[in-house]
């Protein structure tokens, strides 16, 4: 990267180009990961599509380095890298809600802050993760679960079609008529096959659900995942709830007695008649009595929002991967034991349910091959302070290590970390890997987009 590239790079997008003698460039470099420090040579702030193209044509003229950004949330940082171009989206955060057709276009920069606001006031929404302001984008492009996946399915189940800029700058609308090869590996593929511009989703009626949020001492974390394992899937699709390591957080709703103590507990999200809402939780008793236990009616947005302020940017994050089909009494002893060491600060491990109406899609009908799965699962280690990034790494590691053997062998791709390397990702997509291989050889045959959880092109024939 020179003074004349950067030139040629500022000539051809209408948006901002950072680079790193400009004030600000710092502050455009960050992604939420905290442990991620890499330096650009240039950050391209895209306004449009046009600028997309533009700077996609740029990139690929002067062979540089590719990297795409939309919400920054990625665990190994692989919206930025070092002395390449960042195409950063941004500012092209914007949503349309069709309230009749129950539909919703969203610009590739969105978060789902900005989703769920533009949805929330019609009584609709997507099944999309648990905390506000990830990125719309990564968060589809990988699949997607979230509160409403039980009763709506996968992100992806609900994605109409996608805007994409290819590897030659051309721009397309994939969806099941058009380019019905690309919209199939963008259901769970990745970033591997263009810059998505735009997502176009099916909406559901979703707006107040009943909250509820069980913590129940570390000690007892056995007992309360064997109950948990085997009571949540013979729920009807109303109720979701994922499980939790935790070192509970000092504020509300936990009272001041078991702040900073380690639990495990279940978040739960209720989309049945509200007024049953405690029928519905009333099982919690069974595993042992909670330390605390909450439960009240809230809109949709606050639920989705709950956890923002625990999880700025900044924190120093290390991610691992699993799907489980199972939790078998073999995998207790390891949970206890890493639930007992969890280290401080706010590090942890979810188990997200995948079932219900994910399971009514086929494996080989999206990308997504793990429709059989019961649990997304994933190990992260955060804390604010990176002298204990080594700490939450090691922790981390060693608990997904610790549950490999009880595990399917793939995980979800947004929830990888740094340097998980090809077999990861071909144990992800099983028998899709293949196909998606070949859809990468005809929309990106020279691997453009690498910067990614990586499918290579299928070699040419």
């Amino acid at each position: 990267m020179n003074a004349e590239t950067l030139a040629a790079l500022r000539n051809a997008v209408r948006g901002p180009v950072i680079g790193p003698e400009d004030s600000g460039y710092d502050e455009a470099r960050k992604v939420y990961n905290g442990m991620i420090d890499r330096r650009p040579g240039a950050v391209l702030r895209c306004s449009d599509a046009a600028d997309v193209m533009s700077a996609v044509r740029a990139v690929r003229e002067k062979g540089l380095e590719l990297a795409v950004r939309g919400g920054g949330h990625s665990g190994p940082g692989l919206g930025v890298v070092d002395g390449g171009v960042t195409v950063d989206l941004a500012p092209m955060r914007w949503v349309r809600v069709d309230p009749g057709a129950r539909t919703a276009q969203v610009g590739g920069g969105s978060l789902l802050a900005d989703l769920d606001h533009a949805t929330h006031p019609f009584g609709l929404g997507v099944p999309a993760g648990i905390v506000s302001t990830t990125g719309v984008g990564g968060l589809t492009l990988g699949g997607g679960h979230g509160y409403l996946t039980r009763k709506y399915g996968l992100t992806v189940d609900s994605l109409l079609a996608a805007d994409v800029v290819l590897a030659d700058g051309s721009f397309v609308t994939a969806d099941r008529e058009n380019h019905p090869e690309l919209f199939w590996a963008l259901r769970g593929g990745g970033g591997n096959f263009g810059v998505v511009t735009s997502f176009t989703y099916q909406l559901h009626p979703v707006s107040t659900v009943g909250v509820g949020i069980t913590v129940w001492p570390a000690e007892q974390t056995r007992e309360v995942l064997s109950w948990y394992g085997e009571f949540l899937p013979r729920q009807g699709d109303d109720l979701y709830g994922f499980f939790a390591v935790l070192n509970v957080p000092p504020g509300p709703p936990f009272p001041e007695e078991i702040h900073g103590r380690r639990m495990c507990g279940v978040v739960w999200c209720w989309t049945g008649e509200l007024e049953r809402l405690g029928e519905a939780l009333a099982a919690v008793q069974e595993p042992g009595k909670p330390a605390f236990h909450f439960a009240a009616p809230m809109p949709y947005p606050e639920l989705q929002s709950m956890f923002d302020a625990l999880m700025p940017p900044g924190l120093q994050w290390y991610w691992r991967a699993s799907f489980f089909d199972r939790i078998p009494d073999a995998a207790l002893d390891a949970h206890f034991m890493y639930a007992e060491g969890l280290p401080g600060g706010l590090s942890t491990m979810h188990l997200y349910p995948v079932d219900g109406a994910a399971h009514r899609v086929g494996s080989d009908e999206t990308a997504w091959s793990y429709r059989d799965a019961l649990w997304s699962g994933v190990f992260a280690g955060i804390d604010p302070d990176p002298a204990n990034a080594r700490t939450i790494k090691e922790w981390s590691v060693g608990y997904w290590e610790a549950l490999r053997p009880h595990s399917m062998g793939g995980g979800y791709v947004n929830f990888f970390g740094e340097g998980e390397g090809e077999d990861r990702v071909r144990a992800t997509y099983r028998e899709n890997y293949d196909r998606l291989a070949r859809i990468k050889r005809t929309y990106d045959p020279d691997n453009l987009f690498h910067t990614n959880q990586n499918v290579r092109p299928a070699p040419r024939q």
